[in-house]
């Protein structure tokens, strides 16, 4: 069976987006899937890239430089637990499903942290092998999310712009530059402002794409499919 990593950024399992990352994980497991969560703010995951993220000496004690030191101490095993769980866990994913709702443009700051923490040089990637041939290629990312805003705020004439500009950083920027393939996003627009019912249609649609999912092919990770 296929094997599923879901990143979960989500104060409250009641929430639409608890709702997603639920019924993402029965369906999935319904086809025989095998799903991990990361279930960020249940973890209490440390968002922040620090000198504690390499276990025992520093390649270079005189200056500190993360990039350098997570490269380093990951060639020699020497990441903190926490990171070699989470990149045990990608390694093994077909496909990764980001659940989170958009904050200011973005994903919020607990998975942002996952990102940078996780997603070390020489596991991830390294110059050169980036973008098609990122480390992490043959693999499958998703994201799925909430917004505050209407669809219309977030058309190409809306006031906050085409939604496709605000998923170039994460999408192409993280995740095709690691050599990941990305699927169409997932997007609940504005579930704060509308009725139960529309809610519950939310889930149902997704329900319905994840059945189906398998057999989608990724979008053309170029800057023309963002920006077009």
């Amino acid at each position: 069976g296929r094997k599923v990593l879901i990143v979960y950024a989500h104060q409250e399992p009641k929430s639409l987006n608890g709702s997603l990352k639920r019924v993402a994980v029965e369906e999935l497991s319904k086809q025989g899937c095998s799903v991990t969560v990361s279930d960020l703010y249940a973890m209490q995951f440390e968002p922040r890239a620090t000198r504690n993220d390499i276990v025992g000496c520093l390649h270079n004690p005189e200056e500190f430089n993360y990039g350098v030191e997570t490269w380093e101490a990951y060639k020699r095993g020497d990441l903190s637990n926490d990171l070699i769980e989470e990149q045990k866990k990608v390694q093994e994913a077909d496909l990764m499903i980001f659940q989170f709702p958009l904050y200011w443009f973005s994903m919020p700051a607990i998975m942002k942290g996952w990102m940078d923490r996780v997603l070390v040089q020489g596991f991830a990637h390294d110059f050169p092998n980036c973008y098609d041939s990122g480390l992490l290629k043959n693999k499958l990312a998703l994201f799925s999310f909430t917004t505050g805003g209407s669809r219309e705020m977030y058309a190409k004439g809306g006031i906050s712009g085409d939604i496709r500009y605000l998923l170039w950083p994460i999408q192409h920027g993280i995740m095709h530059f690691c050599g990941v393939k990305v699927l169409a996003p997932h997007i609940c627009f504005a579930p704060e402002y509308v009725s139960e019912e529309k809610r519950k249609e939310m889930l149902i649609a997704w329900a319905q794409r994840l059945k189906t999912l398998w057999k989608e092919e990724p979008i053309n990770c170029s800057p023309e499919w963002y920006f077009k």
